[in-house]
């Protein structure tokens, strides 16, 4: 009875293993695709890209000259983790973001993804002149109808990202390192 179980489990075992070697490269490349797609889209046009990896950030350039961060920021929405990459310019207004995951209820909190009005109202999103929360709690982003939750959560991970925009600015600065303008 030990030698077969201890042949099922090595079976299953390497049942998966194989599994796991199959469609490990499929699924980095869709990630990889996933993630160039979201920079083109937070990020005003580049020609070079460099991934902080301590930071989970990256640093866009066009010949040499700072275009903008694109931040990764994760928050719990209703449904779990809603992931977002956030897109600022050097002058820390948010150029665009997108949604990386989310485990938002469809037809309701996943409309993060897919309702214009409230994905647009990110786009040159201004804290410096916008308050950063929703309008229930007295800020300026509308939230998705019958998603106030995850549209908290949506401004929390883009204030999360700005904060982090404030901390690399400030290091930037402090090495001279980078021109922000």
């Amino acid at each position: 009875m030990v030698t077969v179980l201890g042949l099922t489990c090595l079976l299953c075992s390497a049942i998966l293993g194989g599994a796991y070697v199959l469609t490990k490269e499929p699924i980095d490349k869709a990630a990889a695709q996933k993630t160039n797609q979201a920079l083109s889209q937070v990020l005003p046009p580049f020609t070079d890209v460099e991934y902080n990896e301590e930071g989970r950030y990256y640093t866009a350039k066009d010949a040499e000259k700072l275009v903008g961060y694109a931040i990764e920021s994760t928050t719990v929405g209703f449904g779990g983790a809603l992931s977002l990459i956030v897109g600022v310019t050097p002058d820390g207004v948010v150029y665009n973001t997108s949604v990386l995951s989310h485990s938002e209820t469809p037809g309701l909190g996943a409309k993060c993804t897919t309702d214009q009005k409230f994905m647009s109202q990110w786009k040159g999103f201004n804290p410096a002149v916008k308050k950063l929360t929703v309008t229930k709690d007295g800020g300026d982003v509308d939230a998705i109808t019958a998603s106030t939750i995850t549209s908290r959560a949506y401004a929390l991970a883009v204030e999360n990202a700005l904060t982090k925009f404030n901390e690399i600015a400030g290091q930037a600065g402090n090495d001279g390192g980078q021109d922000n303008e």
